[in-house]
């Protein structure tokens, strides 16, 4: 009997010392503490819930670390300090820390930003390797300047364009992955023609968690970041995308520097066996990166890459506008058909929903379409002035002008560098350089030379002979990043070397460009206008008027349909004692938004609330809305207006 209890301790101790020789000699701490469930989203949830949600997501990742590495600590993020990461080979971020930084915002006399920082939650050299769950990238990475930023919050369940012989595909876990054929992602295609190829009807995808916000829409979202400049520097990397509405290529898993982008949203739980041994895999890659830095920081989301001429050739295309009027003319017939369907359930006495009340107060007569005069004038007013209606002119401006292209300080968009262009020589070739350097030793046009210096580089030399021996000592390690602030730069993770040092910038008062317009107007770092007033109406009754004013070639969500992750425009009105709200709120015209029943706010919106009573003092409105255009979406947004009644 005691050979037989023997023999079976044994075992049990062989069997642990399998286990132990299976787990990973990487110590990990998992920062959680956010919910599986989708409150971007607007899912409407109680604290309790919440609450209970981020404990079980807690248990499901501590669980799986525990089972696959060696030293893991599970903590909240509202426990977490950075300098707890120095203990550790990787920290994994699921949830938002308390910042070390807050976010700042100052404005001059007329409204205007003159500084503005990000929230910051890690310190700017931070150099430990570190694991970022879907937005995680976003809140975490954003005051680093990390490449990891919000494209979209709208990554599903599978992933393609994946690199099979990545290391997080190979090992130390197996990865059994069982690709199959299924649709391209709707929106990928709208992408692929703007930027002028073709997808085929059918992608090879594998999936990677069981949970899918299409199918569950209180689930998670994942998030991608864009894909444009993503591999413009040599710390980068991108290991795979998804399935997502955004364009075919863009970013589910990468890497910039000791930073590993996940975005995938699914706990431990609801990953498949595939997507647990590719996380736990991508957690032992992210820890050979510790004590490394990213070089190319993009301290600003909305600048523009070259890209951009591509995607404005096409827009700029009489088939882009021919394509545009077709769109509006299916619109229009949509909301003819539901107005239709809508009349005959009211004439037979039934309920209407809120969509149908909302189609059958539309005049679904379609305007008259713009030609491609009025569709230029209206997308490209600068140079509709010089081109009018020659599509062949708009093709040839953006093709000859290529290589001066530069940001504009508005961003999202890009104009012609005239220094360079007299120059000749292209902003991403290193013999620009060469040239400008030579100018001041021979002190040819100085002035000139040295803007195009201080605008490509973050050197500051006051020499030609320091000029000189920079570029001549590290001419073989310079790279150009588009996404990293079009920008010359060194590939060392040496800091002391000089050139990759960005806080030139605010030391030169660079950061003066990046000033938005007047809170009441809109460009394209601030897209929406929001402003609520108080009209008294012929009949003496009062009605709240709130304005939404959109920027030209952007879009705010109507009704969103269950296969996109958008956020539709919500009014939340509180009002003072002895007033309430009459009827239902009075909306905008929208549009629709691809093939899908998604419809959209554009330009001048007015949502009107009529309401009753005597009461006076102050009424409040909160707007929640997420803004778009056809390349970028910015996060889901919250506003709260007031006025006096």
């Amino acid at each position: 009997m005691k050979r037989i209890i023997l023999s079976a301790l044994l075992c049990v101790f062989a069997m642990q010392c399998v286990l132990a020789q299976g787990k990973q000699p990487v110590s990990v701490l998992y920062v959680g503490g956010s919910p599986e469930l989708d409150v971007v989203g607007g899912v409407e949830v109680d604290s309790a819930t919440l609450a209970r949600s981020a404990q079980a997501r807690m248990a499901s990742f501590a669980k799986f670390l525990k089972s696959r590495f060696r030293k893991v600590k599970v903590i909240d993020a509202k426990e977490y300090l950075p300098s707890m990461s120095d203990a550790y080979d990787v920290t994994v971020f699921d949830g938002r820390p308390r910042p070390i930084r807050p976010e700042v915002r100052e404005f001059d006399a007329q409204g205007r930003i003159t500084k503005y920082e990000p929230v910051a939650y890690l310190p700017d050299d931070f150099d430990r390797a570190a694991l970022c769950i879907a937005n995680a990238s976003e809140d975490i990475g954003r005051s680093i300047g990390t490449k990891c930023d919000w494209f979209c919050l709208c990554l599903d369940a599978d992933a393609l364009g994946w690199k099979k012989d990545h290391p997080i595909f190979q090992g130390p876990f197996k990865v059994k992955i069982q690709p199959e054929m299924k649709p391209t992602p709707p929106m990928a295609f709208e992408y692929a023609e703007m930027d002028g190829y073709t997808l085929p009807a059918e992608t090879e995808m594998w999936t990677v968690q069981t949970k899918s916000y299409t199918t569950d829409r209180s689930y998670r979202i994942g998030m991608v970041s864009r894909p444009e400049g993503f591999l413009d520097s040599p710390e980068a990397e991108v290991i795979s995308s998804g399935a997502c509405a955004k364009s075919i290529d863009a970013v589910a898993i990468g890497r910039h520097g000791n930073f590993f982008h996940w975005g995938f949203s699914a706990s431990p739980d609801y990953l498949t066996e595939a997507g647990k041994a590719a996380l736990a895999n991508a957690i032992v890659y992210i820890s050979k990166f510790s004590g490394q830095h990213i070089i190319a920081r993009k301290l600003d989301e909305t600048i523009a890459t070259r890209k951009s001429v591509d995607r404005s050739k096409f827009s700029a295309s009489r088939k882009a506008w021919q394509e545009s009027n077709e769109a509006h003319r299916r619109f229009y017939q949509s909301v003819d058909s539901v107005k239709k369907v809508a009349l005959a359930k009211q004439e037979q006495g039934q309920e209407l929903d809120a969509t149908e009340k909302i189609y059958l107060s539309m005049d679904s007569r379609q305007p008259k379409e713009p030609t491609y005069a009025e569709y230029m004038k209206q997308r490209f007013p600068a140079l509709y002035h010089v081109f009018g209606d020659d599509a062949t002119e708009y093709q040839r401006y953006f093709d000859k002008n290529r290589d001066w292209f530069h940001p504009t300080a508005e961003g999202y968009d890009l104009d012609i560098d005239e220094d360079v262009r007299t120059l000749g020589i292209a902003n991403n070739d290193k013999h620009l350089l060469d040239s400008c350097i030579t100018m001041l030793e021979k002190g040819v046009e100085p002035e000139l030379a040295t803007r195009v210096l201080h605008r490509y580089t973050l050197c500051r030399f006051a020499a030609p002979a320091e000029w000189r021996d920079w570029y001549d000592t590290y001419r073989d390690k310079l790279f150009f990043t588009e996404a990293g602030g079009w920008l010359w730069l060194v590939d060392t993770q040496d800091r002391s070397v000089p050139g990759n040092d960005y806080s030139v910038l605010k030391a030169a008062g660079q950061d003066e460009a990046k000033k938005p317009a007047l809170a009441q107007d809109t460009d394209e770092k601030n897209p929406v206008a929001l402003s609520m007033d108080v009209e008294t109406l012929a009949d003496g009754s009062r009605e709240l008027v709130v304005r939404m004013k959109v920027h030209t070639g952007y879009h705010t969500y109507a009704q969103v349909s269950e296969e996109d992750p958008f956020l539709p425009t919500e009014l939340e009105f509180s009002l003072p004692e002895g007033c309430k709200l009459e009827g239902d709120l009075i909306t905008p015209a929208f549009t629709q938004l691809g093939a899908t029943k998604t419809t959209i706010y554009t330009g001048d919106c007015l949502f009107r609330q009529k309401i009753s009573g005597t009461g006076k003092g102050e009424v409040k409105c909160t707007v929640s809305y997420q803004c778009c255009d056809n390349s970028i979406c910015f996060p889901p947004a919250k506003k709260t207006l007031t006025a006096q009644l």
